[in-house]
């Protein structure tokens, strides 16, 4: 599955997170990028009471190789299935962007939106692409998302002289985001078990009835048997059987 950290990665032990955070937020690229990138600690998080936010930034309109639908209509489906994965994971809040895919930029407004929503929802923990891995092929917008966030956590949605007309016009106040989670890195130095959430990823995976074909799973092997082969690897050395892996900032108090 896209996020898999290579073999060579995973030589040494990996911090075991266990706490749960109060508010939690998932940044990502396309619809779908959310279940496949975070959806077993996501779905361990809710359960524990953890509120979490979905912030999608495109509207999926590029990603079908079935040439029958117009974009317009694949971003109506493909928000459909969002929603449900979203629905189905206990997901508090969806907030989609609506950005065309393959069109992410750095730009202001793309910044001002992720930080709007940092503001708004205020998460302790946020998740998204790791923007800085090297070893294998990356989608571009899934770099821009990274790189945006990143810049979004800090400094902009802590300093209160950035975008200051959200505080002034839409009252929102600056905040601080205490732990940033990457996945798809080259090197990860944490791990969650996701043993008794890993089957909700699963289901809120195959939500996404468009995508299909295009998870390439191997002949023989069903998704979930590729999602969970994966986290085997992972969890390879602990003592339980699935494990999510990512690259963990932690701001200073």
């Amino acid at each position: 599955m896209p996020g898999a950290a290579p073999p060579e990665s995973m030589d040494r032990k990996l911090e075991i997170v266990t706490d749960v955070p109060d508010r939690a937020m998932v940044i990502f690229a396309h619809p779908d990028d959310a279940e496949i990138g975070s959806g077993g600690v996501v779905a361990r998080w809710v359960a524990a009471g953890c509120e979490v936010t979905y912030v999608l930034c495109t509207n999926g309109d590029a990603g079908t190789a079935e040439r029958s639908l117009t974009p317009a209509e694949l971003a109506r489906q493909r928000a459909a299935e969002q929603r449900a994965a979203a629905d189905f994971m206990g997901v508090r809040h969806v907030v989609m962007l609506g950005y065309p895919d393959g069109f992410l930029e750095e730009t202001r407004e793309f910044l001002g939106d992720v930080v709007r929503a940092i503001r708004r929802h205020r998460p302790h923990t946020v998740l998204v692409h790791d923007p800085y891995r090297t070893r294998g092929f990356q989608h571009r917008d899934h770099r821009k998302a990274g790189i945006v966030t990143t810049d979004a956590v800090y400094p902009f949605a802590r300093d209160h002289l950035h975008f200051p007309e959200q505080i002034a016009g839409d009252g929102l106040a600056p905040h601080k985001v205490r732990e940033l989670w990457y996945w798809g890195m080259d090197e990860p130095n944490v791990i969650v078990d996701v043993t008794d959430s890993i089957d909700r990823q699963i289901a809120a995976l195959t939500r996404h009835q468009s995508q299909m074909p295009g998870f390439n799973v191997p002949p023989g092997e069903t998704l979930g048997e590729r999602v969970k082969r994966s986290a085997a690897d992972h969890a390879a050395g602990y003592d339980f059987e699935y494990g999510a892996v990512f690259r963990r900032l932690i701001a200073r108090r």
